[in-house]
């Protein structure tokens, strides 16, 4: 019999199950398995062979099972009726009997296999509890403490496991060293082949919204709901947010009393910069919010191009812009729509040319010229690539007036290209 035995086994069990963390019974089957091994490394192969534990004896036992035959075939898997019954005697043909491997095989080199083996059974659980646990948690803050930084990677202690916070998920202007606490959103985890890989981030989207919901009441419960997110790490956010619940102020209760709430977040984030704006299904009206702090005269959407143009004061054309672009980028990211910011005398200027290539177009007067341009079709470019359903719903017009309009628009087009070509050829040949 192919015994196991260790002072106190059960003991032993209870401990690592306690230690580790892992349920006893998964404890008991690293030890099976690992004797198994040993049992099927010194039997050879072919046979069919269990593990048990027994806790009354404190042994783990190896069994060999054999179908009873008339005739064997195959020693390792079977065995005759007679020689059944001497084991057993209710044997009958078919069955499969359990025999006790009368071996010990149990040395030094086995104790250090068995070891190894239970040491990788364990870790396997260990790694498999770490993943489900922190899985469940994933997109929650979780708080660590900084063990190291090696390859611009920000290694976290979280207690039960570590972390990495890879570059393009800290914040540019942040800097860390060991045993800094730290903050972060657990955005991924992975099992690979070491074990669980969590990824930390402080860069993402999700990480601020987290902040939010960890602020402001009204946003865990829901009743204030954040519907977009614009961020450029460490330097500025737009935050677009809404209620269904008229008594409460979307605004106002995520800046909170005297601020306190929003500079919470702006401490936690070193000073990040947030616009906390209100949501439109509107994008015209989301842009202009999205723009602030600058004031917004006027806004057009080209939903066939997905563009907003945007007219600010001339004073106001920088503030809108922003530096090196970053409000515009972000108003952009916000709205999904490219968004052309343009000072009030340009635009004007560009009312002028527009106008006058409509006018140009045959068939469109003053009146249609004005309501083209009012509805975003403000060159022949765009009326041409319509489609005439649209154009005709977004001007009130019938189906022949929408079509004259489109077919005008692409001759006016062709002549204009006719001539640019021909202009070229005279230039060409007098040179």
């Amino acid at each position: 019999m192919v015994q196991f035995v260790i002072n106190d086994l059960s003991g032993v069990i209870d401990q690592v199950s306690k230690d580790k963390n892992i349920d006893r019974s998964l404890v008991i089957e690293a030890v099976e398995q690992a004797i198994l091994a040993i049992a099927r490394r010194n039997l050879g192969s072919g046979y069919d062979l269990e593990a048990h534990y027994t806790e009354e004896t404190n042994e783990i036992e190896v069994f060999m099972f054999k179908e009873v035959v008339n005739e064997v075939k195959n020693p390792k898997t079977e065995i005759t009726l007679g020689e059944a019954i001497l084991n057993d005697p209710e044997s009958i043909i078919g069955d499969s009997l359990g025999l006790k491997v009368e071996k010990n095989i149990y040395g030094r080199i086995e104790a250090q296999v068995a070891k190894q083996i239970i040491f990788q059974k364990i870790k396997e659980v260990e790694h498999k509890n770490i993943y489900d646990e922190f899985y469940a948690r994933k997109g929650e803050i979780v708080n660590g403490l900084v063990r190291k930084v090696e390859r611009s990677a920000i290694i976290v202690d979280l207690g039960k496991t570590e972390a990495v916070m890879p570059k393009q998920e800290q914040i540019f202007s942040e800097t860390y060293k060991p045993h800094d606490r730290i903050r972060a959103v657990l955005s991924e985890i992975k099992m690979e082949k070491g074990g669980p890989r969590l990824i930390l981030s402080r860069a993402s989207d999700e990480f601020l919204v987290k902040l939010f919901e960890t602020e402001v009441p009204e946003v865990y419960d829901g009743i204030v709901k954040i519907a977009r997110v614009a961020r450029a790490p460490g330097f500025r956010s737009k935050v677009a947010v809404y209620t269904t619940n008229k008594d409460v102020d979307p605004i106002g209760a995520c800046v909170g009393i005297k601020g306190f709430r929003i500079q919470n977040i702006i401490n936690e984030l070193k000073g990040e910069k947030i616009d906390i704006i209100p949501y439109s299904e509107n994008f015209a009206k989301l842009a202009a919010n999205a723009l602030s702090p600058a004031e917004v005269l006027k806004v057009s959407v080209n939903e066939p191009a997905k563009t907003i143009t945007v007219i600010v004061p001339d004073d106001q054309l920088a503030l809108a812009i922003g530096r090196q672009g970053q409000n515009v980028r972000l108003a952009t990211k916000l709205t999904d729509y490219r968004i052309d910011v343009i000072s009030e005398s340009k635009a004007a200027k560009k009312d002028i040319e527009a106008y006058s290539l409509l006018i140009d177009i045959p068939g469109v007067g003053d009146i249609t010229a004005k309501l083209l341009y009012q509805g975003g079709y403000t060159s022949p470019e765009i009326i041409a690539n319509s489609e005439v359903e649209k154009l005709a719903g977004n001007l009130s017009i019938d189906i022949k007036k929408a079509d004259k309009i489109i077919k005008s628009a692409k001759d006016l087009l062709e002549r204009l290209k006719f001539d640019t070509e021909l202009k070229d050829k005279i230039d060409k040949e007098i040179n």
